[in-house]
């Protein structure tokens, strides 16, 4: 076959061996592929002189011209039979030096492929000149061949062919290529077949439907603001305050006129999202997927480009300004990452090469059947690598503070699912994926090694032993777990009629075995307020009135329970409608006085566990526990102490979630040295937070009346559909 023909049918694997300039035994040649051209002159880079015009050896593309000597840089002026022309640098006249600094480790690939910005030196030791451009590398292992196709040669994949290598990664410098440069990787299998235009797995930006193409991006070109953030001490964040606001940033807040295409820009966002977090008191930010995906109605959690922050909402470098701007106002963010599944658009990872390099081949394995989705294959050090190059990658260049990591379950078991006959037991007979644990393990592992003030989060709906656990402890290393236990016992309690709740006591109960075991967050997620569940208010038996109280009552009890916390957005506000992506939060309720009391509660309840030592500190330690009151199932009463890690500061918490109040309920309280009196500090019966007002007094004297086994008590009019939180006055 003819290097003509090779390059024409998109088959030639190294064009910088014939393409480009290259010594002949007496002399020099330039060889240029250009497919329509009917002319090329060639003129010096650095003077601009006209070196000479080329022959045409092939009227599909191929020119040619000999030379005496060597000529340095060149570029060419190429003409077309329409009478247009364009000016364009060589590619091919670098050779592979360019490819010279592949040294970052494998689960580095955001600084090796994509598209890098980069330079070439042109000049002499003495005189160096820097040409800048764009170095293209993408992991095709499979491919018979890659072609570099975008708005520079008019999408065509015969014109701009890369160079496969050894390691399966194919390359190509671009020179002078702008930012803001449109791309994609034309790729024919193994069998010749030209596969739909595929996005860069690593690309840095991705425009949206329909022509999903890649975009250059510089990474490095955003100057961060934050050195104080990063450089704060290191405090493990188990014994810190962790009050997370969970958004769904397209629909936090949306312009006026409601439009879902009208979504809040980063900008906008961190001007109106970042203050109100820090007035309602949270402490932390965590953001449904923003990483790109071409799916609204998934909300994030069918991406496709993980290196890649959506531009629904704006550039990379508005995305940088937002988590900076949340730093400089000492707020953390935390990204949903989704490293389980992938949709299966042809633009996609699926088949990239046309086999199946990122997904697992058996279907038992490599097939999401609830989501319709490919599973990663995690037997594969080089998926691996890509997906651990993922996690680092927003840690190190966008400045973020965590990682919730989604259906880590579906990742863990063989049969999730899956019905009999359905999966295949891992080598020990049981229903373990053992290289997605090891994958987790590593993931955790490499998080807390490079970025020791980052946090992990898994959400795993199983027993699965030790998921916080460190690794040298059979576990799998996660900072935190959701406590999806609590969630569904609770959320089940507060939903029966208050006449049923007696029979369903222990449901409340029931997590305090096991809320020591993992270090938890306790999840008021989106995933509750979907699909027909209803919002969390709505949730809620009774009229207006109780359906508040209760809602207020469980907001107090998420609060001094053992735990982190995190709310969606529209729990703290009394959310009516269950949420809808398309649309804004009904911000227009704060209007509505019990809504305004909901929120108010919502930020004394954020800023008072943020001051409170008691409720957080000991939050992963049953030390910092204690029952009072553990049988008032009749009542529906529950009464529980708190303690800070130097037990000098203590909480009583008392719920009583009948519609019942209860006059002069005694309960014990634990006297060591001198007697000090109890206040009340949050009451979600309080006027002010929308209550009856049953219980207008502050601060009870401890009696010497046993109660509970205790010798001592303070004697409390409960009210009802409500939580009290008292403080030891020290």
């Amino acid at each position: 076959m003819s290097l003509a023909d090779s390059l024409f049918n998109t088959l030639e694997t190294r064009p910088f061996d014939c393409l480009g300039l290259h010594p002949l035994k007496d002399n020099w040649i330039i060889r240029a592929w250009q497919p329509h051209a009917i002319k090329i002159e060639i003129y010096s880079y650095h003077t601009d002189k006209h070196i000479g015009t080329m022959q045409c050896d092939d009227k599909r593309g191929l020119f040619s011209l000999s030379l005496d000597n060597w000529i340095g840089t060149y570029y060419l002026i190429v003409h077309y039979e329409d009478q247009n022309q364009h000016t364009t640098i060589d590619p091919y006249q670098f050779g592979e030096r360019t490819f010279q600094d592949f040294e970052h480790k494998a689960y580095e690939q955001y600084k090796n492929l994509g598209a890098q910005k980069c330079q070439v030196n042109i000049g002499t030791k003495t005189k160096p000149i820097q040409l800048y451009g764009v170095r293209f590398a993408v992991y095709a292992p499979n491919a018979r061949s890659v072609s570099l196709v975008g708005d520079f040669n008019i999408w065509n994949g015969n014109v701009t062919p890369m160079s496969s290598h050894e390691d399966g990664i194919w390359r190509i410098f671009m020179p002078a290529m702008p930012d803001g440069s449109l791309y994609k990787y034309e790729i024919k299998d193994q069998f010749g077949q030209v596969l739909t235009q595929k996005s860069d797995p690593v690309g840095f930006s991705t425009e949206q439907y329909p022509s999903f193409a890649s975009k250059v991006e510089d990474q490095k070109r955003y100057k961060w603001k934050d050195k104080k953030w990063q450089a704060r001490a290191f405090t493990p964040p188990h014994a810190r305050p962790m009050n997370i606001y969970e958004v769904h940033a397209p629909s936090w807040r949306q312009n006026p006129n409601g439009d879902s295409a009208n979504s809040l820009s980063w900008i906008e966002l961190a001007d109106q999202l970042i203050g109100y977090v820090v007035e309602m008191g949270y402490t932390h930010l965590e953001l449904m997927p923003i990483t790109e995906y071409p799916l609204d109605d998934s909300w994030g959690y069918q991406p496709l480009q993980l290196f890649s922050p959506t531009s629904r909402l704006g550039s990379m470098d508005d995305f940088k300004f937002f988590v900076d701007e949340c730093h400089k106002h000492n707020i953390g963010v935390i990204l949903d990452w989704v490293p389980a599944h992938f949709p299966s658009d042809a633009h996609g990872l699926a088949k990239f090469d046309g086999t199946c390099i990122y997904e697992y081949e058996d279907s038992q394995k490599g097939w999401h059947p609830d989501w319709k989705s490919y599973i990663y294959d995690y037997g594969k050090t080089s998926v691996v690598d890509f997906l651990l190059s993922t996690a680092l990658f927003w840690l190190d260049e966008f400045h973020i503070d965590g990682l919730r990591v989604d259906a880590v379950a579906s990742m863990i078991y063989l049969d999730y699912s899956r019905e009999e006959g359905e999966w295949t037991p891992n080598v020990n007979g049981e229903n373990l994926n053992l290289e997605a644990i090891e994958f987790l393990k590593n993931f955790n592992r490499l998080v807390y090694q490079h970025f020791p003030n980052a946090i992990t989060i898994a959400e795993e709906s199983t027993a699965y032993p030790g998921v916080s656990s460190p690794i040298d402890q059979g576990g799998l290393g996660f900072g935190f777990k959701w406590n999806m236990g609590w969630m569904n016992d609770t959320l089940s309690y507060f939903e029966k009629d208050p006449i049923y709740r007696s029979h369903h006591y222990e449901e409340l109960c029931f997590g305090f075995m096991y809320c020591f075991d993992e270090n938890f967050v306790l999840p008021l997620s989106h995933d509750e307020v979907v699909h027909g569940k209803g919002s969390i208010l709505d949730k809620m038996p009774g009229d207006l009135w109780q359906k508040c109280a209760n809602h207020r009552a469980l907001a107090a009890w998420q609060f001094a329970h053992p735990g982190k916390k995190l709310n969606f957005m529209g729990n703290e506000i009394g959310q009516f409608n269950e949420w809808n992506f398309r649309q804004s939060l009904d911000w227009h309720l704060l209007d509505f006085d019990h809504h305004q009391k909901i929120q108010d509660l919502y930020k004394s309840l954020n800023h008072f566990y943020k001051d409170e030592k008691a409720l957080y500190e000991m939050d992963s330690d049953y030390k910092g526990f204690k029952w009072i009151e553990r049988v008032g199932h009749q009542q529906n009463i529950l009464a529980f102490a708190r303690y800070d890690e130097a037990f000098e500061n203590e909480v009583i918490v008392v719920a009583n979630l009948a519609p019942q109040p209860h006059y002069n309920y005694n309960i014990g309280v634990d006297i060591k040295g001198k007697p000090a009196d109890y206040t009340i500090m949050i009451n979600t019966d309080d006027p002010s937070f929308g209550g009856s007002g049953f219980c207008n007094q502050k601060t009870y004297k401890v009696n010497k009346v046993a109660a509970q086994g205790y010798a001592h008590s303070i004697s409390l009019n409960i009210p009802p559909l409500a939580t009290v939180i008292l403080k030891k006055m020290i």
